[in-house]
C-alpha cells in the first residue's frame, strides 16, 4: 500500500503532532497496518480543517478522488487513488482535541481544488463523501484504540463507507461489460456457496457486507446491462437515470402521498407531462408508475374493468365481481401472455381470441366479427404496441374505432413499442393509437431506466382514481388527488424520478434518436444474417425484433445454444408461428455499431460450426 503523510504543520493544527501510525478502524487492517503517516502521492492533496473533537477522516478510493474535501461541519479528509482492496473509511483519534484551529483553516474550506486529474472536480462535487466528525465524548474510542464505524450511537458512520465500497464496485462492473461475456461466469450453487448459506450470529460493518457481496456475487451476474445483450426485451440503464435512481434510495421517499413528498410529487408531475407530450396522448390523462409491464397492464384493466360494469350499473368496488353481468375481453391472437395474467388477477379468466395476420397484427375485420356478436356483456378490447417476435404494431385507427363503436374500452399493451410514438419517422406505426382509452409500457425497457418502472396511463383519471384509491383516517390526503391512486401500492418507490432524468437527459430528439437507434441497429442485424448460409429473417423489420431460423429447428436450437456457450453477445431461442427461433432484441441505450458488428461475427461463427442434421 502507498505511503502518506500528513505534512506536519497540518499534524499539529489537526491536534496530531506526535503520531506517527493509525489504525483502521473497521475491524480488519489491509496489507498488514498499522500505517505510517507518509507523504501524500501524486495528485492528492492534504488540507487542514481542525476538528474538534479530534477525529480526521480519510477516504481512499480506486474510482473516487476528493482533494481538499471538507465536509460542512469540520470533517477532514484526503483524497487519494489507491487500490481496489483500500476503499474505506478511516478514523484517527487526534492526541489533542484541545489543540485549537490554524487561521489557515478557514480558508481552507473556501479553497477549491482540481488536482485530480481522473475526476476533473473540484471538493465541492463530493461532501457527502467525507464523514462527519464525532462527538466529543467519544475520541478516544476503546481501550485498544480502534475506533468502531459500526456502533448503533454512530450509526449513520457507516453509510459513507459502504456507499464508496457501493460505487467502486458499480463502476467496475460497469467498465467490465465491454469485454466480459455476456452469460452468467458462475452457478448459483456456487454463489450461494461463496455468499454464505448460514444466517450470521453477530453483526458485520456494512462496508464489508456490501464488499463481501460484490466480490461473491460479481461472477454469476449476466451482463444484461451489456450492449450485446439482445435475449429478452428488457433495456438498459441511462447513465442519468442509474444516477438519478442511487439518488432515489439514498432519498428513501415513501411517494405515496402527494404532500408529504413534494419533490417526489413535482418529478412525477413533471415527468408525466413530458411522457403524454412525447407520445401524443391525450394531456388530461392519468399516468402511474408502476413495476412493470404486467403491473401497467393490471392497473389499467382495473380500471377498464370497473368503468364498464359501472356503465352497465354495476359498482364492483362494492358488490364484487360475484353476480355481476360479467366482461367480454377481446385480444389478439398474439397478445403478450402478461394481459392473460393481469385478467386471471382481475378474476376475469381467458379472453377470447381473434385471428392475427402473418405478422402478429390483430386482424380488423375479425375484430369486428367477433364484437358483434356480442351476447350483451360490457366489452373491452386490448390492442398491441410491438409483438414480441416480429415487433408489429395493430391498427390501431381502424381497431378502435370499431371497439368505440360497440361501446369496448380499448386497452393498449405498448410495452416496448409505445415509444414509437416519439420518434417522427416511426410515428405512423402508432397512427390512431391516442384514441383508445389506457395504454402501458415499461419505462426500464425502450426508454431504459432501472428497474422496476412501469407506466400505466388512464384517459379518464376519475375512473383510474376510483379503481386504485382508498380511504385512511391517518393518510395525509390532497383534493387533487394522491400518487397512490394511480397504482396498485400505497408505500411505493419514487420511480418518477429515474424517468424524470432520463427525459431531462435526452430532451425531445434524444428519445427520438434513442428509439431510432433500436431499429437501425436491428435492421442491421437483418441485413447481416441475411448473409449466412442457411439463415432466413421470418419477420418484417419494422421496429427493434429479429426473427431468425437456421434451416431446422434443430439446427436452430444448436445456434441458440452455440451463441450462448459463445459468449459474445445473448441471444434467446423461442417459438414463433410454429418454428424454433433465435430472437434478437435491440433495446439498450448503450448498443454501438460495434457491438452488433461483434454480435454478427459470433454468429457467423456459431452458424458455420453447426451442420444440418
Amino acid at each position: 500500500m502507498k505511503r502518506r503523510r500528513i505534512p506536519a504543520p497540518r499534524a499539529q493544527d489537526a491536534g496530531l503532532e506526535g503520531r506517527t501510525s493509525f489504525e483502521i478502524a473497521t475491524g480488519q487492517d489491509f496489507d498488514g497496518g498499522p500505517y505510517d503517516l507518509v507523504e501524500p502521492v501524486a495528485g492528492a492533496t492534504v488540507e487542514s480543517n481542525f476538528n474538534p473533537v479530534g477525529r480526521v477522516y480519510y477516504s481512499f478510493s480506486a474510482f473516487l478522488c476528493m482533494p481538499n474535501a471538507l465536509s460542512r461541519d469540520g470533517g477532514y479528509s484526503l483524497g487519494a487513488q489507491a487500490g481496489p482492496a483500500a476503499i474505506r473509511q478511516i478514523a484517527i483519534a487526534a492526541r489533542s482535541p484541545s489543540t485549537p484551529a490554524s487561521p489557515d483553516s478557514a480558508r481552507s474550506r473556501r479553497r477549491r481544488s482540481t488536482s485530480c486529474s481522473r475526476s476533473g472536480r473540484d471538493a465541492g462535487a463530493y461532501p457527502a463523501l467525507v464523514g462527519p466528525p464525532r462527538r466529543e465524548e467519544d475520541a478516544a474510542g476503546d481501550a485498544s484504540g480502534r475506533l468502531p464505524l459500526n456502533s448503533q450511537e454512530d450509526g449513520m458512520d457507516e453509510v459513507t463507507p459502504a456507499l464508496a465500497v457501493a460505487h467502486e464496485h458499480a463502476a467496475a462492473w460497469l467498465a467490465s461489460l465491454g469485454a466480459r461475456p455476456v452469460p452468467a461466469q458462475a452457478s448459483i450453487d456456487a454463489i450461494v456457496a461463496a455468499l454464505g448459506p448460514d444466517l450470521p450470529e453477530t453483526p458485520s460493518p456494512a462496508a464489508e457486507v456490501v464488499d463481501h457481496l460484490a466480490r461473491a456475487a460479481e461472477p454469476g451476474l449476466t451482463a444484461m446491462p451489456s450492449g450485446r445483450f439482445f435475449g429478452f426485451v428488457i433495456g438498459g440503464s441511462h447513465p442519468a437515470a442509474l444516477a438519478a435512481d442511487w439518488l432515489v434510495s439514498a432519498w428513501d421517499q415513501n411517494a405515496g402521498l402527494r404532500t408529504v413528498t413534494p419533490s417526489h410529487t413535482a418529478a412525477e408531475d413533471i415527468a408525466s407531462s413530458w411522457l403524454l407530450d412525447l407520445l401524443g396522448l391525450p394531456t388530461e390523462s392519468a399516468v402511474g408508475f408502476v413495476t412493470g409491464g404486467t403491473m401497467a397492464n393490471f392497473t389499467c384493466l382495473t380500471a377498464a374493468r370497473d368503468e364498464v360494469l359501472r356503465r352497465a350499473g354495476w359498482d364492483v368496488a362494492v358488490r364484487g365481481l360475484a353476480g355481476s353481468p360479467g366482461v367480454r375481453v377481446v385480444v389478439g391472437e398474439e397478445r403478450h401472455d402478461t394481459v392473460d395474467l393481469a385478467l386471471r388477477y382481475l378474476g376475469l379468466g381467458e379472453p377470447e381470441v381473434v385471428a392475427a395476420d402473418d405478422q402478429g397484427r390483430l386482424q380488423t375485420d375479425a375484430l369486428a366479427a367477433a364484437l358483434a356478436s356480442g351476447d350483451g356483456r360490457p366489452m373491452v378490447v386490448v390492442l398491441q404496441a410491438g409483438n414480441v417476435h416480429s415487433g408489429a404494431f395493430d391498427p390501431f385507427g381502424p381497431a378502435i374505432e370499431v371497439a368505440h363503436r360497440h361501446g369496448a374500452w380499448v386497452h393498449v399493451d405498448g410495452a416496448f413499442g409505445l415509444f414509437a410514438g416519439a420518434s417522427p419517422p416511426l410515428r405512423h406505426l402508432v397512427a390512431g393509437y391516442e384514441a383508445a382509452d389506457s395504454w402501458a409500457s415499461d419505462a426500464h425497457k425502450t426508454l431504459n431506466v432501472p428497474y422496476d418502472c412501469g407506466l400505466a396511463i388512464v384517459q379518464d383519471a376519475a375512473a383510474m382514481r376510483a379503481a386504485m384509491g382508498m380511504q385512511g383516517a391517518y393518510l395525509i390526503r390532497d383534493a387533487t388527488g394522491d400518487p397512490f391512486e394511480k397504482v396498485p401500492e400505497l408505500s411505493r418507490r419514487a420511480r418518477a424520478v429515474p424517468v424524470w432524468a432520463v427525459l431531462r437527459a435526452l430532451g425531445r430528439s434524444g428519445v427520438a434518436d434513442l428509439v431510432d437507434g433500436f431499429v437501425r441497429h436491428a435492421a442491421a442485424f437483418a441485413d447481416g444474417v441475411r448473409d449466412i448460409e442457411g439463415a432466413q429473417v421470418l419477420n418484417d423489420v419494422a421496429f427493434s425484433q429479429v426473427c431468425v431460423a437456421f434451416g431446422s429447428d434443430e439446427r436452430t436450437r444448436a445456434v441458440v445454444a452455440g451463441m450462448l456457450a459463445d459468449g459474445t453477445a445473448w441471444m434467446t431461442g423461442s417459438t414463433w408461428r410454429g418454428r424454433t427461433v433465435l430472437r434478437i432484441s435491440v433495446c439498450n441505450w448503450s448498443t454501438t455499431d460495434d457491438d452488433v458488428e461483434r454480435s454478427l461475427d459470433a454468429l457467423r461463427r456459431v452458424a458455420a460450426t453447426v451442420s444440418e442434421t
